[in-house]
């Protein structure tokens, strides 16, 4: 199959996302697949890069806002937007992307919702005109579902099917101020229906979204097909670590309960049950997320463990792989229900124990790998307590984690998520035969 990934990028993070994307289109590769992986926004930031250094950024972030602002970006020439599509443009642009208002994301969401009729259908016709000189098309996967305003003009125009991959649309959407977020959601329930199949990444989203968007029981478009990763140099540490070590792996940011394990671990040092206790955060990290990290840091240092603990901002994938083999128990309680959560799959990978909130696809998951201990969400108390059990228990944990690595490597690798979608392509370009 011929098969076009619209993905967007970050421009200075690395994003889940994306990495799940860049490691689909090269197993697809390997099936035999003619894959064609775009970017859209802003550069990616990935270590295994699945595109080539000549693919043109579409939509670029910098355009998509003007002509949001102004209506004479609208009507600019093809030369003038690649300029402001270079990505050292956009790179610095994406460093300012926490100044933008509710208002102007709100605004902006609904308006690339609004495909064709939106105030970026230059921005389609770019990308649209482009892919036709690239040969004919089977399949267009969407990353995420707040692209399925280009889906009709796609779809239609190239003669192809267009797939969407649903994976925590409602986190963002749910962030929206009124009217926005209402809008948005009309939205997307309309456009869910020029989409040929839609694929969830866990039952638990593929339930979540059945409801958002009033899917019937009876729509098979929607179909489960889970996160899987690339398993080279996930190894298990040959010997724990000296201090018993918890370790936090995800952006650094309110939404992924940093904040609720500070303060675990804050407990944990004054109950004292487990001594030597050490804490790494690390992940992502963007501009606005500056004044939280300090937050953060703040309260470390005011309960007087600052010299066990450490931030680590934005490390490379090496320095992921270390990271895991450095740590005796991770754990990222997110705040709200995570469509998956790769990080999970990253950490039993390396044979690290997991402890998490009872929530979301985390109780899927766990139910499933086993390799982790379920707590009460947004409680640094229980999560305390799980935390403890973990790491006084370390013979019986490590045991458990290991035990989960072995599905792992065998349920959840890149491949067989590869089989699964190309499964779901293939189901999609038979049924329009």
């Amino acid at each position: 199959m011929r098969i076009v990934q619209l993905t967007p990028g970050t421009g200075n993070f690395h994003c889940g996302s994306c990495l799940r994307d860049n490691v689909l289109v090269s197993a697809l590769r390997r099936m035999g697949h003619d894959v064609m992986m775009v970017p859209l926004y802003l550069p990616h930031v990935v270590d295994t890069e699945a595109l080539p250094d000549d693919t043109p950024i579409f939509f670029g972030g910098i355009s998509v806002y003007l002509e949001q602002k102004l209506a004479m970006f609208r009507h600019t020439p093809r030369w003038f937007d690649r300029l402001l599509a270079r990505p050292t443009l956009l790179n610095w642009a994406a460093n300012r992307s926490g100044m933008t208002s509710a208002r102007d994301l709100g605004e902006l969401t609904v308006s690339m919702l609004k495909g064709e009729h939106g105030k970026q259908n230059k921005e389609l016709t770019h990308l649209i005109d482009w892919l036709k000189t690239q040969g004919p098309v089977d399949v267009v996967c969407l990353s995420n579902a707040m692209l399925l305003g280009m889906a009709r003009r796609l779809g239609r125009e190239l003669n192809t099917k267009v797939v969407c991959t649903l994976a925590g649309e409602d986190a963002f959407l749910d962030t929206l101020i009124e009217p926005y977020q209402s809008q948005a959601w009309s939205l997307l329930r309309e456009r869910v229906d020029d989409a040929a199949a839609l694929i969830a990444v866990s039952r638990y989203y593929a339930d979540q979204m059945r409801q958002r968007l009033k899917l019937a029981d009876d729509d098979d478009r929607l179909r489960v097909v889970y996160n899987g990763i690339e398993l080279d140099g996930y190894t298990p540490a040959e010997a724990p670590p000296a201090d018993p070590t918890i370790g936090y792996l995800a952006r650094l940011h309110p939404g992924k309960g940093m904040h609720t394990l500070v303060e675990a671990f804050i407990e944990m040092k004054r109950r004292g049950r487990v001594s030597n206790l050490k804490l790494r955060l690390a992940g992502a990290k963007k501009p606005e997320d500056d004044a939280f990290v300090n937050e953060q840091r703040e309260a470390l240092k005011t309960a007087g463990v600052i010299e066990h603990a450490s931030i680590e901002p934005n490390l490379t994938e090496s320095q992921k792989l270390d990271f895991y083999r450095s740590i005796s128990t991770f754990s990222v309680p997110a705040t709200y229900g995570e469509a998956f959560g790769l990080y999970v799959l990253e950490a039993l990978a390396a044979g690290v124990p997991v402890v998490q909130p009872r929530h979301g696809a985390f109780t899927e998951l766990l139910e499933q790998l086993g390799g982790g201990i379920l707590c009460e969400a947004d409680s640094p108390t229980a999560l305390a307590d799980a935390l403890e059990i973990t790491l006084l228990r370390h013979d019986e944990s490590r045991q458990s984690a290991a035990t989960a690595r072995q599905h792992v490597l065998k349920e959840f690798n890149v491949d067989r998520m590869a089989a699964g979608v190309a499964d779901v392509f293939e189901q999609v370009t038979v049924e329009a035969a």
